[in-house]
């Protein structure tokens, strides 16, 4: 209980530190936000159009202080202000309808390269020295070696505009209405290939090297040695006694590389045009729509930051002695 209470502290405070970094950027920039949006785009408002703009981001020019509190209570309240870029639409209401997207291609790329990069690993390990061992590797880390945005327009090139066996762009097809029949899931899942693809094959790598390094030194334990002089069948010693032990470092890195799977993401979703975060982040800043920004921000940053408490508390059930103290 100490540890999970130590670890709420630990995110609650980063949590805090977020939204205040939130809410100071557009503030240290030179000028305000109504004013930088009006310069760029050279139209001219009335003073009371400005004013009612300032208002809407909160930059009215009061005290920061009061502006902080302030802020502070909309974001508990789920009140974002309202899309400059989608007027008149509710920075929360944008957001959950691309979040979703992103969630289902995050969790996807992540479940895959987790699998994945733990089963070969374990076979890797468990048959050291071999073609597996040899061979595969190295190929994986000179895949993973490649940025995540290199490897999407690749494959998009490849698979969707010369052999033209994959979906181009978006989440679904056009003309298909969203619903949960077999026909609108297939099409997504069509449409999700090549994204999650792009992603898993990044990071499969670092999966696969550090799953064999923990497998190599389990398989050295007494407890391994053991087992195999009671005579127990090779595939039982494989996975119920050594790779049992050797996930639980796997269970860190998953929270340590949510950050990177969601970085991945987001890039992918530019170039895939998949309407998820990532996307919709490009077009608020290529439309200076400041509430959304920091609306996105936000959440991906609490995201990240809960996934990563879930796993901690999947790791004291996992391993019971960081219970202690």
């Amino acid at each position: 209980m100490g540890f999970i209470l130590r670890r709420l502290g630990f995110y609650l405070v980063a949590f805090w530190a977020s939204i205040t970094l939130n809410f100071m950027l557009p503030r240290l920039m030179p000028g305000d936000p109504v004013t930088r949006m009006l310069s760029r785009s050279q139209q001219r408002l009335d003073p009371q159009q400005v004013e009612s703009l300032q208002r809407l981001l909160g930059v009215e020019g009061g005290p920061w202080w009061q502006e902080y509190f302030a802020y502070i209570g909309r974001v508990f309240t789920g009140d974002f202000g309202v899309s400059i870029s989608r007027f008149p639409t509710p920075v929360s209401e944008v957001i959950a309808a691309q979040l979703p997207w992103t969630l289902l291609l995050g969790a996807v790329s992540l479940f895959l390269a987790v699998i994945i990069g733990n089963l070969l690993g374990i076979l890797a390990a468990w048959r050291r020295g071999g073609a597996l061992d040899s061979v595969v590797p190295p190929l994986l880390v000179f895949i993973g070696s490649f940025p995540y945005f290199w490897l999407a327009m690749g494959s998009l090139y490849v698979f969707g505009v010369a052999l033209g066996i994959s979906p181009l762009r978006h989440a679904f097809s056009v003309g298909l209405t969203p619903s949960w029949d077999l026909t609108f899931i297939s099409d997504v899942a069509a449409h999700l290939i090549l994204p999650a693809l792009s992603i898993v094959l990044v990071s499969i790598g670092g999966w696969m090297l550090g799953m064999r390094n923990t497998m190599i030194s389990t398989n050295a334990e007494d407890y391994i040695l053991m087992a195999e002089a009671k005579g127990l069948r090779p595939r039982r010693i494989m996975f119920n006694y050594a790779a049992r032990n050797a996930l639980l470092p796997s269970v860190t890195n998953i929270g340590m590389s949510l950050g990177f799977i969601v970085g991945g993401a987001l890039l992918t979703e530019v170039v895939f045009a998949y309407p998820g975060v990532g996307y919709q982040l490009l077009a608020a800043v290529q439309g200076l729509d400041y509430p959304l920004m920091q609306g996105l921000f936000l959440t991906i940053t609490a995201a990240v930051l809960l996934a990563n408490f879930l796993v901690d508390l999947v790791y004291v059930r996992l391993d019971p002695r960081v219970r202690v103290g």
